[in-house]
């Protein structure tokens, strides 16, 4: 997100510095955690994501409930960053519910809201009690006026009488206030001096905030992703002894198989499990994982912070070596315990084969993760579409006798293709016993009980990585589909407000905040006169209280 011109040097300076200004010096190197890993503190998660929205330097910060889960000491720290931000040149607007005093007094203006009302916009600290003083409310000694203000503008469900007395009161707090904005807007003029300050703080923090170069994304979000592959030591042990343990049971049930014509079915069975476990296993780990990461992929994305080909692309070639190695272990685990095709050539295509399985498996994953929102509803709706290839694999079903509206599911049956490949590398010369001439001879006669002939391997592994490729372009389609969608907000034309509005200059040492007539009071059956509108005759530089 920093320009492309910016040295390492440069960058490393712009980071620490940022680091040192958010307070995250002390837990620079350290782990942020989970659930399950112990990482920083509450308070310090919040100044992280912070941080990791400022290292653009955006002028607009908004920040939803920053304080929500943290003790009062972390909130204040993290309210107290958002302060130095907005004294930076950064205009920060936030949500917050119930702020101690303290947190209040940081604030320069507030917003009301009951019900999707305004009630109060305006400045902080004093202004808000004042004006609520001209109604009969006030805020008793030595309580938090941010506390006095939630129950002011808040309905009291303990009884039917306090409903009605509490919806009275609010109604007319936010008519009053209706009626006295309706025709002026408050603003605090800037001095030549502050104007020039905050203008050159403006040009000195912002940076445009755009995304690198393709190839710069990709080496970053490869990295990465090396590091997210390579760091889940629990998983890659689970995986690991899990594909050990498949291959030695595998491998004891199907010992050693001779060249009867019983290990016929025995080998085609065997075969169709390896591929069926295989799949399975790369299915489940991933549909397991994304729908959490898509959370995170989805905001980067949609604030620009990359694409999502050169995250895809990065994803695929960092999973590479780790990926391949469970299906590799597999293999070197089952192929001499079964004693199937005893050749280092054979050997080397049948890993190769599951190796390419277990990839395609995973980008499907991919695409079922990016299909559903949650993890369960992944976890449920990845196998159920496996079960489908499975039984279309080739060795339930075979292809010649699938009816005409399925026949198109064995061809993007992974499992069929991973299936056929092995078959076709463990029979092609095989000869076996016989007693009879209707007996299987060879294994070129077994290819073609299961319509296999004529196929060679290279075929098979072209479709899986077509699959694969099918998948990692669906799963791009639906990111990009389903990716946040914003609506751009855009204020009217100057010269429709011009006519409707009147600019007065607020003055800090003002005992009352408006220069309004006083609105009137609650009783809501007295007539309010509307207040003439002006137009405005001079525009000087100013800065919106509250808005």
């Amino acid at each position: 997100q920093l320009p492309e011109i910016s040295s390492v040097e440069e960058r490393d300076e712009y980071v620490n510095n940022l680091l040192f200004k958010l307070g995250l010096v002390s837990c620079a190197d350290s782990r942020v955690g989970d659930a399950k890993v112990r990482g920083i503190s509450g308070g310090e998660k919040k100044r992280l994501s912070l941080a990791c929205e400022l290292i653009a330097s955006p002028s607009v910060i908004f920040a939803d409930e920053p304080t929500t889960g943290l003790d009062a000491f972390q909130a204040e720290k993290v309210m107290e960053t958002l302060r130095q931000l907005a004294q930076d040149g950064h205009t920060v607007i936030c949500s917050i519910h119930q702020p101690r005093g303290s947190v209040y007094w940081k604030f320069d203006d507030i917003v009301l809201l009951t019900e999707g009302a305004l009630v109060y916009a305006g400045p902080a600290r004093d202004e808000p009690l004042t004006y609520f003083s001209k109604f009969g409310y006030l805020c008793p000694d030595h309580v938090n006026p941010a506390e006095f203000l939630a129950d002011l503008i808040s309905i009291d469900y303990s009884s039917a009488e306090s409903v009605y007395s509490s919806q009275k009161r609010i109604d007319g707090l936010v008519e009053s206030f209706s009626q006295q904005t309706s025709t002026i807007l408050y603003a605090t003029p800037l001095t030549g001096r502050e104007a020039v300050k905050n203008s050159m703080n403006l040009r000195k923090k912002s940076i445009v905030k755009r995304k690198g170069g393709w190839w710069r994304q990709f080496w970053l979000l490869l990295k990465r992703a090396w590091m997210q592959a390579s760091r889940d030591g629990p998983t890659n042990k689970v995986r690991a002894r899990m594909s050990i343990a498949s291959a030695v049971i595998f491998g004891s049930v199907f010992w050693r198989m001779g060249r009867s014509q019983t290990s016929i079915q025995d080998r085609m069975g065997l075969l169709q499990v390896a591929a069926i476990n295989t799949a399975m296993a790369a299915l489940t780990k991933t549909v397991g994982v994304f729908p959490k990461e898509r959370a995170i992929v989805d905001r980067e994305h949609a604030k620009g912070s990359y694409a999502l080909g050169p995250y895809l692309l990065s994803k695929l070639l960092a999973e590479v070596p780790v990926g391949a190695a469970f299906p590799l272990l597999f293999g070197t685990v089952l192929y001499p315990m079964a004693r199937l095709h005893p050749t280092l050539s054979r050997f080397g295509e049948f890993c190769g084969i599951v190796t390419v399985e277990s990839f395609a498996a995973s980008a499907m994953g991919l695409t079922v993760g990016a299909m559903v929102p949650t993890t369960e509803a992944a976890m449920a709706l990845g196998p159920s579409l496996m079960t489908v290839f499975l039984v279309f694999g080739g060795y339930y079903v075979n292809a010649e006798n699938t009816p005409i509206i399925f026949r198109w599911i064995p061809r993007v049956s992974l499992i069929r293709w991973a299936f056929e490949g092995l078959c076709i590398n463990e029979f092609s010369g095989l000869q076996f016993d016989h007693q009879h001439s209707f007996d299987i001879q060879s294994g070129e006669q077994a290819l073609e009980r299961l319509s296999f002939g004529g196929s060679r391997v290279r075929d098979t592994v072209v479709a899986q990585s077509r699959i694969l490729l099918f998948w990692y372009c669906t799963t791009y389609l639906l990111l990009e589909k389903n990716k946040p969608k914003y609506q751009r907000l855009e204020p009217p034309p100057l010269d429709q407000i011009q006519t409707e509005l009147k600019l007065e200059s607020f003055k800090n040492d003002q005992v009352e905040p408006y220069h309004q007539p006083e609105p009137p009071l609650l009783d809501q059956g007295k007539p309010t006169q509307q207040l003439e509108s002006l137009p405005v005759d001079q525009l000087n530089l100013f800065e919106l209280e509250g808005l």
